[in-house]
Parts: structure tokens; C-alpha cells; sequence
């Protein structure tokens, strides 16, 4: 009986519930980053794609992210808000906001779909696309087909939150493995056998898409703790508008990036053609590339932080709800810790091994300037990885106790403020370096912002 009312995230040890929530969290987040990451590398490491190949695929990437950042929104809103009903038991209002929270994503991917159909060449123009020929005519085919999964990526994407916060974190975690996995086998298969290029890539990361999808579809209809009926999918305005402000900051946190990642791109495209190498035509798109291969590498430590955090949400949610502070408090401790300790690590292997990293991305194919570029990009543009880990854990923690506008505010001071202003501003000074500059720069003011924020959450949960 414990088990079917979650009353259990109230009493176990915090340190057995993390691992229990966080671990399957991170290990989905990280399969989902994956998808693009693994695309890369294979199309890195063909020959007949190389480096133009990499800068489609970076071009491509913040498009994914758009939607990715609608999914979540809804997803992690609906995870949360469920969390907090369960607290208070009222699992009416948690099974509006599944049910909802399904007609919402569906809705919203094929709206997201048909508009990335109809605006493609602008919207590729948009994102540094135009760099050279070569890179728009890859960027163009990579991005049609990916569109095409756009609906089921952001399906499985939604649901995956949704699942944990139904006490399933093992099975979200299962669902978002299998499509990983369908993609790896593809990918190899589709690049190097069949020689379908970017459409092979694309088309391989679609059907494990769908796999997760459909793997969604089946836990709906055997949902443990949450199990909506018909009426729940009825649209509720203040169910709605309760479910997007709690996952409000998780789009922000997302839509962001695609800002930053747009102004990055242009920048580049701009002072890399005044840079004395890459000016050149035949290695106008390295820049590019190489800038896309580090967000790369930082999305996958990115994808632990928040999984981490993430996978918290049903505990601190449950636990606000029931009033239990000190398990709150005690929870917030060990994550931020956990957080600084993950940063670390990450640090230590960008500024020993970035070599190392770019040469996984097909560099032996590449010349000199391809590795020169990217050791320098690795090493300058995650040097303040500690702070960035411990920035996102106090977004989401914020988040996942309802403190919705705090939580927000400090998103978009980081993201939009600070990492598009000094992407667009830095560069006027710094060049193609100034690019580079931005992310530190942009962590080290965020992280000023959040102390306060971590030191007046200590205060609250002491009260």
C-alpha cells in the first residue's frame, strides 16, 4: 500500500531515494543527448561528410533543442505539479494534468512539424546554416528528416517525466535506452554500408524516436499511480496554466540555449571570416564544427547535472507538499555537493584531454587547425564547468519546490542576459576567442546570483 501512494518519498533515506530517482534520470537525459552526439561522431568519422557534415549537424542541433524545450516544459511541469498533488493528496488534479499534458504535446509537435516544413531555408539561414555551400546543402537534408520525428521525439521526450512522477523511473529510463540503442545499430549501418549520408544519420535517430514513443504509448495505458480517464483529457485552463509555470524554467533553460546557440553560430560565421585561416573557404566551417562537438561534450555532463536534479523533483515535490522541510533541506545539501563534484570531474578531463575528446570526432581526417582550434575552444570555453553544474541544480530545485518565478528569472539571467549579450558582445573585442569567452564569463555572474538564492533557500527550509 506504501508503494501505491508514494507516502514512501516522505520516509525513506534521502540518499537511497536519490539514487533510486536520479540515477534512472540521468542515464534517460544522457541516451537523449546521445542521439545527436552519436549522429555526430559517425558522420564525423565518414569521410565522404567530415567536418562540412559536423557543422550541418551543429547547425541542425539548436532546432532539435526548440523542441525538445516544449516537451520538457510540459513534461517536467506535469511531473512536478503530480508530485506536489500526490503531497496534498489530490490525485484528481494530478490525473487532469497527465491527461492535459498528452493532448498538449501531441498538439504542439505536428503545429512545430508543419512550421519547420514551411520556413526550413530560413530557418537553417537563422541558425549560421550559410556558411558555405556545402554546409547548407548538408544542413538542408539533415534537418527534413529530422523534422519528420519532431512529433514522436517530443511524445517521448514529455512523457518521460511524466512516467517518473508516476513512480516509474526505471521504465522511463528503459524506453529512452532502447531508441538510443535502435539509433546506434542504425546509424554505422545507414552512413558507412548504405551511404545514405545525412539522411541515413537522420533517419536512423528518427526510428529510435519512435520506439521510444511507442514505448510511451504502452505506459499510459497501464499507468501505476496516476491512470487518467477519459474526462481528464477534456482541456482545464488552471490545470494547464498550474502545469506550464512549473515547468516554465525548464523551456527557459532550453529555448535559451537555441538563443545562445544563434547568436554563437552568427558570430562565428561573422568574425571567422575575418580570422586570417578560417576566412578561407575550405575552412570557413571548422569554427563551427568545433564549437558544436564542445556544447556536444557539454550536454552530456549537463545531462547528468540535470539528471540529478531532475530526478529529484517527485521527492522535493512530495515532500514540500506534505510539509516535511528538513528532508528538503537535507536533499538540497547532498545535491549541490553531488553537482560541484560531477563539474569537477568534467573539468579535470577538458583541461587534460582535449585531444583526446576531439580526436573521437573524426580529427585524424582533418587538418591541423580542425585540433588546434578545438584544444583551445575545449579548454576556454568550459573552464568554469563547477559553477555551471551548480548553477542548473538550483534552477531546478527552485522549480521542483514551486518557486516558479525565482527559478525562472535566474534561467533567464544566465542564458538570455549573460549568454546571448556577451556571445554577441565579446567577440567585437576577442574575435572568434571572444565567442569562446562567453560561457565562463556568462557562469561565473550566474553562479554570484544563485549563492544568494542557495543561502535564502537554507533560510526558508529552516523556518
Amino acid at each position: 500500500m506504501e508503494e501505491k501512494t508514494n507516502s514512501f518519498l516522505g520516509e525513506e533515506r534521502i540518499g537511497r531515494l536519490m539514487q533510486k530517482y536520479a540515477i534512472p534520470c540521468i542515464i534517460s537525459l544522457l541516451v537523449g543527448a546521445l542521439y545527436n552526439i552519436v549522429d555526430q561522431i559517425f558522420i564525423a568519422n565518414a569521410s565522404y561528410l567530415g567536418s562540412y557534415g559536423n557543422a550541418a549537424n551543429t547547425v541542425v542541433f539548436p532546432l532539435t533543442v526548440i523542441a525538445l524545450a516544449i516537451a520538457v516544459m510540459i513534461g517536467d511541469g506535469c511531473c512536478a505539479f503530480v508530485s506536489l498533488c500526490l503531497g496534498m493528496e489530490q490525485p484528481g488534479n494530478a490525473k487532469k494534468s497527465v491527461g492535459n499534458s498528452i493532448v498538449l504535446v501531441i498538439a504542439c509537435g505536428f503545429a512545430l512539424c508543419a512550421l519547420y516544413l514551411a520556413f526550413s531555408d530560413q530557418i537553417i539561414a537563422m541558425f549560421g546554416g550559410t556558411v558555405n555551400e556545402e554546409t547548407f546543402r548538408y544542413s538542408k537534408e539533415y534537418f527534413f528528416y529530422i523534422t519528420l520525428g519532431i512529433p514522436f521525439y517530443m511524445f517521448g521526450q514529455a512523457l518521460n517525466p511524466i512516467i517518473r512522477a508516476d513512480g516509474s523511473p526505471r521504465f522511463a529510463m528503459a524506453s529512452t535506452l532502447a531508441g538510443a540503442v535502435i539509433n546506434i545499430i542504425l546509424d554505422p549501418v545507414f552512413i558507412f554500408i548504405f551511404k545514405w549520408g545525412m539522411m541515413g544519420a537522420a533517419a536512423a535517430t528518427v526510428l529510435g524516436q519512435v520506439v521510444t514513443a511507442a514505448l510511451a504509448v504502452w505506459y499510459i495505458l497501464h499507468m501505476r499511480l496516476v491512470k487518467p480517464a477519459k474526462p481528464d483529457f477534456k482541456m482545464d485552463g488552471g490545470v494547464c496554466r498550474k502545469t506550464l509555470v512549473l515547468g516554465v524554467t525548464s523551456f527557459l533553460s532550453q529555448i535559451s540555449l537555441v538563443a545562445a546557440m544563434a547568436a554563437i553560430n552568427n558570430m562565428i560565421r561573422k568574425y571567422g571570416a575575418l580570422d586570417a585561416v578560417f576566412g578561407q573557404e575550405q575552412y570557413a566551417q571548422i569554427p563551427m564544427a568545433v564549437v558544436g562537438i564542445v556544447m556536444k561534450f557539454f550536454q552530456i555532463v549537463i545531462s547528468i547535472v540535470v539528471g540529478m536534479a531532475a530526478g529529484c523533483i517527485p521527492v522535493v515535490g512530495f515532500n514540500m507538499g506534505a510539509g516535511k522541510k528538513k528532508r528538503v533541506r537535507e536533499l538540497f545539501t547532498k545535491l549541490l555537493a553531488a553537482e560541484a563534484a560531477v563539474g569537477a570531474v568534467a573539468l579535470v578531463i577538458v583541461e587534460l584531454f582535449p585531444r583526446q575528446l576531439i580526436a573521437i570526432f573524426g580529427a585524424a581526417n582533418e587538418s591541423v587547425y580542425y585540433t588546434d582550434f578545438a584544444v583551445r575552444a575545449f579548454r576556454i570555453y568550459l573552464c568554469m564547468l563547477i559553477f555551471a553544474c551548480v548553477n542548473k541544480a538550483c534552477f531546478i530545485f527552485l522549480q521542483a519546490m514551486g518557486k516558479a518565478v525565482p527559478s525562472t528569472i535566474l534561467s533567464m539571467i544566465r542564458e538570455i542576459v549573460f549568454g546571448v549579450g556577451f556571445a554577441l558582445l565579446l567577440p567585437v573585442f576577442f574575435g572568434l576567442d571572444g565567442v569562446l569567452y562567453s560561457m565562463p564569463l556568462s557562469d561565473i555572474l550566474t553562479f554570484l546570483i544563485a549563492v544568494c538564492l542557495i543561502v535564502g533557500t537554507y533560510k526558508e527550509l529552516h523556518e
